[in-house]
């Protein structure tokens, strides 16, 4: 070893070159030596208030943890593989800036309260900067839903076509969908931005610390109350990519629709060429790569989540090494969220809605076919008589190749004799949206409400 390990004092032997390269986890936790510093900022102040250092010695440590941090920022203090991890990388430094004063830092500290301190600091960050990437795609996702308000299009179950809906109507589903993400993470934020810092290795401290005092300076709502608590769980994170893994499913089930809604069967959707790419061998092709992407992008996350349930899995009270493993499935996660919904927000952007074929193709269907079966039901059948009726008019049009919007009134008093002339207001999808009278449903009035409610929640949000 290239560096001495900090806690060397009851070994013989260093530990070797083998051993200290598959344990190390610089390569990943050196992401966290800016919560890390500041978590150490904060706790040297909070020793020296409690008088547990001096004022002085404090200074110097402050100084130095600053100056560490410009050199990792300009590249002039390297974090390569030779350090075990980004705590005793950083302190390793500080003494070697400072001398011994240095190593008063680490007084009534271990390293699982440092940790757990940096991965909350961390996920507060990053719930914050994905709740924000969800408030864009919100955004966008309104404006479109006003920018083709008004147009149709058919609403499916099963992949089949079941009745007409409003465009608009079938985008702001995915912004109530999301918006529960949005709440998600914040209600996780809510149980993480707890301080766990003084809970020690696992037992507390016997030194006079002051545990509120660095939460409040590190911004926290509190400090975990149990000192085992503090450093033996990671359910924080696994409450972070559980919510991570639900809003991930909501952006592959809008992907999937592109990837359908752009190919040449449906034509409901134009993709900007900026957000698609083409083949090597079929000079023809335009292909959806980007949202079949964020589609794949899901099982990461997915996976992440399985990674982290099954290594806290049976682990026995406290620390356990086998938690150093939670960190590359937990900045994965962070990133394949952050750049799905950047990527997705600006694909919506560049995407145009084909308003022609959408309507085109709902006059060429029996989408109305529940209206024609609730008018029946408002003249005094019981709706499963109603259905069946229904069902014979549309196999009837079926076979003479013949669509709603064909049928004379002669014709349909073959099927019932409670048809009268107002059943024309009920047979096309334009009719069928607007006869909708349901709190939420994709009437007019209704999407209408909808867009002013969604404009004044998204326009508090900073």
């Amino acid at each position: 070893m290239s560096q001495k390990a900090l806690w060397s004092g009851r070994f013989k032997e260093p530990l070797s070159q083998a051993a200290l390269k598959f344990s190390s986890s610089i390569e990943f936790d050196k992401r966290l030596y800016q919560e890390d510093i500041a978590g150490s900022i904060a706790h040297v102040e909070m020793l020296s208030a409690c008088r547990i250092i001096t004022a002085a010695e404090a200074r110097k440590i402050r100084n130095a943890l600053k100056a560490i941090h410009k050199e990792i920022e300009t590249g002039k203090f390297p974090l390569g593989d030779e350090y075990e991890d980004i705590h005793l990388a950083i302190e390793q430094r500080l003494i070697q800036k400072i001398g011994p004063v240095g190593g008063k830092l680490h007084t009534a500290r271990s390293r699982n309260d440092q940790i757990a301190l940096d991965e909350r600091l961390f996920l507060r960050t990053a719930i914050r900067e994905i709740q924000k990437l969800i408030t864009q795609f919100q955004r966008v996702l309104l404006y479109k839903s006003e920018k083709y308000f008004g147009v149709l299009m058919p609403g499916y179950t099963h992949v089949q076509r079941a009745q007409p809906v409003l465009l608009a109507h079938h985008l702001l589903a995915y912004v109530s969908m999301v918006e529960r993400d949005y709440e998600r993470l914040g209600d996780c934020l809510k149980r993480s931005n707890k301080s766990p810092l003084g809970a020690a290795a696992l037992a507390g401290t016997s030194f006079p610390i002051d545990r509120m005092k660095t939460a409040k300076k590190l911004g926290f709502d509190g400090i975990v109350e149990n000192s085992i608590d503090a450093v033996s769980d990671r359910d924080y994170i696994l409450e972070f990519v559980s919510a991570c893994s639900i809003l991930a499913m909501h952006l592959s089930r809008m992907a999937e629709e592109f990837v359908l809604w752009s190919t040449k069967e449906f034509s409901f959707v134009q993709i900007s060429d900026a957000y698609t790419t083409g083949s090597s061998i079929m000079p023809q092709k335009k292909n959806p790569d980007i949202a079949e992407l964020i589609r794949g992008k899901t099982g990461s996350v997915y996976g992440n989540l399985v990674n982290l349930l099954t290594m806290m899995k049976a682990l026995p009270l406290a620390y356990n090494r086998d938690m150093q493993e939670d960190k590359a499935p937990l900045f994965e996660t962070v990133n394949t969220l952050r750049t799905s919904l950047f990527v997705m927000t600006h694909m919506l952007v560049h995407t145009e809605f084909r308003k022609e074929h959408l309507e085109e193709e709902l006059r060429n269907d029996f989408t109305s076919a529940t209206d024609i079966a609730d008018y029946l039901v408002r003249q005094g059948l019981p709706f499963r008589e109603a259905h069946e009726i229904t069902g014979r008019i549309v196999s009837y049009c079926i076979d003479h190749r013949m669509y709603f919007g064909n049928l004379d009134l002669e014709t349909l008093k073959t099927f019932s004799k409670h048809f009268e002339a107002d059943i024309f207001d009920f047979l096309l999808p334009r009719q069928s949206v607007e006869q909708k009278k349901s709190a939420g449903s994709t009437s007019p009035q209704e999407v209408k409400k909808q867009i002013v409610h969604w404009t004044r929640v998204l326009k508090a949000r900073k």
